[in-house]
């Protein structure tokens, strides 16, 4: 088991996003804007569906470490600290899934 925590990660992200683009992937992902750091973001989610869907495991575990990557970037670039992910999510598991989902406004 790993000590690891997607907190852990979000500082690795905020401080590569620093560096020079030249020097860092995550800095160059940052330079290039929210927009096409957010096509990558919706390339890996691709990816990692794809994996699901052929049940391939290995890739998926690959495939699911860089969507969570990405969407970390992504994340960075919009100033939307984990945190405030993670209070979202908090708020949701006070009910139901199918309770949230009802009361959600839509057609």
């Amino acid at each position: 088991m790993t000590d690891f925590s997607l907190t852990d990660l979000e500082a690795i992200v905020a401080n590569r996003a620093k560096a020079s683009p030249d020097e860092s992937w995550t800095a160059k992902l940052v330079a290039s804007g929210q927009s096409k750091a957010a096509k990558k973001l919706g390339e890996e989610a691709i990816e990692a569906v794809m994996a699901a869907v052929t049940e391939d495991r290995a890739n998926l575990i690959y495939e699911s470490a860089d969507l969570l990557y990405h969407l970390l970037v992504v994340l960075k670039i919009a100033d939307i600290p984990l945190q405030t992910v993670l209070e979202e999510l908090e708020r949701r598991t006070a009910q139901s899934g199918l309770s949230e989902k009802a009361s959600r406004a839509g057609p």
